[in-house]
């Protein structure tokens, strides 16, 4: 693979751009605390990891918002321990919380002078509109959970993409899909024939956190442990093939 050979570039936001791991456990963990739980962080986020995609294949056309709350109710039966409304609520309105990674802003500004951005994401206009104020670039095309009455690993997104390509004016072989997520994103770019890029962000952490463990076949071309080094290896094969 060469990124050169590349001008649009599809993103999973959350977990890969947003740090939807840390804003999902800064309302477990005090919740935890306050129901008598002695659970780290990490414990936390894998009893959550299966109980929100069980309640995204079951109400796919429910917002994202109602998905957290959802997900939030269900953990706690998973730990033996009730999850109020104003608990629900609270993990239900906290996409606009989470954190930025570092590395995402500058990353994309970066991969802004060379490709088209387009976001593909598991959430709710809404709540995307909070996390893009803190990514500051404007993205060509933003396709959501709300756009597509689906959550993936489901194929709607993808097929979406393909009416975003086409209106871009971007072939489809000249499409990399970049994402944190086995689970929610390589496996169905394996099964829509799109390329992609592993943002490893846990490569420093064992297990699978908040994400469910893969059961189906993936693949991908390369592996980032950051955006910055994606972004820097992509500037760099932009650079050498203009030079070509």
């Amino acid at each position: 693979m060469h990124l050169a050979d590349y001008d649009a570039l599809s993103f999973d936001c959350y977990g890969t751009l947003i740090d939807w791991e840390a804003g999902i456990a800064a309302v477990l963990a005090p919740w935890a605390k306050e129901v008598g739980l002695a659970l780290t962080d990490e414990e936390l986020l894998l009893a959550y990891a299966d109980n929100e995609a069980r309640a995204e294949r079951d109400t796919p056309d429910a917002l994202y918002s109602a998905i957290l709350a959802d997900a939030f109710r269900r953990t706690g039966v998973t730990l033996g321990k009730d999850v109020s409304d104003e608990w629900a609520a609270r993990l239900g309105a906290s996409v606009p919380d989470w954190p930025a990674f570092p590395d995402s802003a500058d990353a994309l500004a970066s991969l802004a002078k060379d490709y088209k951005l387009i976001i593909l994401s598991n959430v709710h206009r809404a709540g995307f509109a909070g996390s893009n104020a803190r990514l500051g670039v404007a993205f060509d095309k933003i396709i959501t959970a709300e756009d597509v009455k689906a959550y993936k690993p489901a194929p709607n997104h993808f097929e979406a993409l393909d009416g975003a390509l086409e209106e871009l004016g971007v072939p489809r072989e000249r499409l990399l899909h970049v994402a944190q997520s086995l689970f929610h994103d390589h496996v169905p770019a394996k099964r829509h024939g799109v390329p992609s890029v592993w943002i490893n962000r846990r490569h420093d952490r064992p297990g699978w956190g908040a994400t469910p463990e893969p059961a189906d076949d993936y693949t991908y071309a390369l592996e980032f442990p950051t955006m910055a080094e994606f972004a820097a290896a992509a500037r760099a094969a932009k650079e050498t093939g203009r030079d070509e």
